[in-house]
């Protein structure tokens, strides 16, 4: 059975005149005709009862009439959906974020997402660090990736997102608990909450870097691979954390978070393929793009950007 049979029926079936129908469909009325029984031949019923002054559907051609209507709509969203994905219009972005990201990366991103691109479903991937990011990207298991450099692999392109100072996060009930704001200087003894050394976590290196710089390696009391877990353990009083400053996006009870003065800042990037054609991850490009998210310039954003 043929589709453009079943939209002649639908147009013979609306107008009641073979003559009529032709002329909207743009053809001669004995082909018109011809197609029609074909159409009938083959279902094995009657759809039109004709005399020499009308057209008229049969019982049987009235139910076929509502099957065909149904079928025809559902056609036509499928042509009109598969136009929306192939033009990045619409679809699936799998966005990979860092664990902190989470807390205000992530819903300004949505909500850009709900006013930009309405019809793009997002498929969130927290809590990956660095490099779970980028060997998802380079498997194709995500399109783009919220993560902090430096970037390892090659065929990664990235723009900056935000430079972010590191906080402490610490006890409600901690000595430093009344202070504006500390030193790395002052974190000396204290135990420490970080991600697994095995992980390659990039805030971890940060992390160690300005306690070297103030004359200390920091002493990890407890491993963890979630930033949740991590304001966890400091709510209960077993440590303490230094984060970026997103965290606070995101108020924790029993955790204060107090600025480092000293403290390096952690980038946070936008990564996606370099080589990567997607309508959906360029768009998204472009989105950002207009919306001033990315600091500073960075690589061209490829041509077709809508």
């Amino acid at each position: 059975m043929e589709l453009r049979h079943l939209r002649y029926f639908a147009v013979v079936a609306e107008t009641r005149h073979f003559g009529k129908a032709a002329e909207r469909l743009h053809m001669a009325q004995p082909p018109l005709s011809q197609a029609i029984r074909r159409l009938e031949t083959e279902l094995g019923a009657d759809l039109f009862t004709r005399t020499t002054r009308q057209v008229a559907l049969t019982t049987a051609g009235e139910v076929f009439r509502t099957d065909v209507e149904r079928i025809l709509k559902a056609v036509d969203e499928a042509v009109t959906r598969v136009g929306r994905f192939a033009s990045g219009v619409e679809g699936v972005l799998r966005v990979g974020l860092t664990g902190s990201a989470s807390y205000r990366q992530l819903p300004a991103l949505a909500r850009l997402l709900k006013r930009e691109m309405p019809h793009v479903v997002m498929e969130v991937h927290t809590d990956m660090l660095t490099p779970a990011q980028e060997l998802g990207l380079i498997e194709r298991r995500l399109d783009v990736g919220v993560l902090r450099p430096p970037i390892r692999q090659e065929g990664i392109a990235h723009r900056t997102l935000a430079d972010e100072p590191l906080v402490a996060a610490v006890p409600e009930e901690h000595w430093l608990a009344d202070a504006d704001s500390v030193r790395v200087e002052q974190l000396r003894h204290e135990d420490f909450v970080m991600y697994g050394a095995t992980l390659g976590s990039v805030l971890n290196d940060a992390v160690v870097r300005s306690c070297l710089a103030s004359g200390f390696t920091p002493h990890c009391a407890y491993e963890i691979t979630e930033t949740s877990a991590a304001l966890a353990l400091v709510a209960a009083g077993l440590g303490i954390a230094v984060l970026p400053d997103s965290v606070r996006s995101a108020p924790r009870e029993g955790v204060l978070y107090k600025e480092i003065e000293d403290a390096v800042s952690v980038p946070l990037v936008l990564a996606w393929r370099d080589d990567d054609s997607s309508p959906l991850v360029r768009n998204l490009l472009g989105v950002l793009e207009r919306n001033d998210v990315f600091l500073g310039p960075g690589p061209q954003i490829p041509e077709g950007v809508a």
